[in-house]
């Protein structure tokens, strides 16, 4: 494209700086027409994943599919325990992960483990456990306060004369064990996630189970 323009003979340096400012702009504008933006050929597209499945970015450890499953499968072991049929006398239960130890090579939020547990079982057995908030004591004890001096009035179910103990207790630890052929690069994980319910008053295990994942793969992925 041709941008020489012929200006008038008579025309002052302001025409002709205005006319070569005016050229230098459709010779930019020219020129990114002419060159169309880069294409990301790499780039995946987002994608639904179904939590229950193995997903496309997968590895040796624990996947969140394991997560789903491992809740499921203890929820229903510890609502088949007979210290906690329907009698009608709630046991008092505290599910969360400060006594979950991870000692195993992989990087997880077990809080994603004993949340789940405890939502499924909260939502299968009203009727048959309580399930008491430990990390909510602070929360409480400020409530209380402001209940019994008169900051607030006593909300609509009255005061108790102390907050509610517990009966158990979930402890638990993830381990695991790895090993790596250095000729081909293939990787092998064994993980243990154990669960223990203890009774707090006497130390007493009242019921404990596993869980085990064991994977190999050429190329393990990064767990954060």
């Amino acid at each position: 494209m041709r941008m020489s323009k012929e200006l008038p003979a008579g025309a002052g340096w302001e025409t002709r700086v205005t006319a070569v400012v005016v050229l230098l702009a459709m010779a930019a504008l020219a020129g990114c027409q002419t060159n169309p933006p880069l294409q990301n050929a790499t780039g995946v597209s987002s994608m639904e994943v179904d939590p229950s499945r193995k997903g496309p970015v997968s590895g040796v450890g624990v996947e969140g599919h394991d997560i789903v499953s491992m809740a499921d499968q203890m929820m229903r072991d510890i609502l088949a325990e007979p210290i906690f049929a329907d009698t009608g006398k709630r046991p008092r239960v505290v599910i969360d992960a400060q006594y979950f130890v991870n000692e195993s090579s992989q990087a997880i939020n077990k809080n994603m483990i004993t949340e789940r547990l405890r939502v499924n079982l909260n939502r299968a057995a009203r009727s048959r456990m309580s399930f008491i908030s430990d990390q909510s004591t602070a929360m409480v004890e400020r409530e209380r306060a402001l209940k019994r001096s008169g900051t607030t009035d006593v909300g609509t179910r009255g005061l108790t004369k102390a907050v509610a103990g517990v009966d158990f207790r979930l402890t638990g630890k993830i381990t695991s064990h790895d090993s790596r052929n250095v000729r081909s690069g293939l990787v092998q994980r064994h993980t243990q996630i154990t669960f223990e319910l203890i009774d707090v008053e006497t130390r007493e295990i009242i019921w404990s189970n596993f869980y085990d994942v064991a994977r190999a793969a050429a190329d393990d992925v990064v767990y954060r």
